[in-house]
């Protein structure tokens, strides 16, 4: 059910931008708990930090799930805030199309280099 007020903008029900608010927390969340995980490994890890400490920290099967699990959701979290950004601030069409299609493009290659670097170790 779509309801016009006598604008230009079209009001679609009690949700409107709740599934983003909500996906933006979700990720955050998700961030944070590896945060907190990731600091825990480095509080519990006895001598220098180096490679080899790095390495063994990420080595684990359950940490690079959790690393790709927040690399996804770094992006998904990324992609949903710049994409507000342009949406509300960029007025013309064609360059707002052109920085949603950039934003896309970079961020793939980011999350891909991640997960390059991740399955190397």
């Amino acid at each position: 059910m779509s309801v016009n007020y006598g604008s230009k903008r079209v009001v679609t029900g009690a949700h409107y931008g709740t599934r983003d608010w909500l996906m933006q927390r979700v990720t955050a969340a998700l961030m944070a708990l590896f945060t907190l995980v990731l600091l825990a490994q480095l509080i519990f890890t006895s001598g220098p930090i180096g490679y080899e400490t790095w390495a063994g920290i990420f080595a684990a099967q359950w940490m690079k799930f959790l690393t790709f699990a927040v690399v996804i959701a770094l992006t998904w979290h990324v992609f949903v805030g710049v994409r507000d950004i342009w949406m509300d601030y960029v007025k013309p069409a064609g360059l707002r199309l052109a920085l949603h299609v950039f934003t896309i493009v970079w961020l793939v290659g980011c999350a891909g280099w991640a997960f390059q670097v991740l399955w190397r170790l």
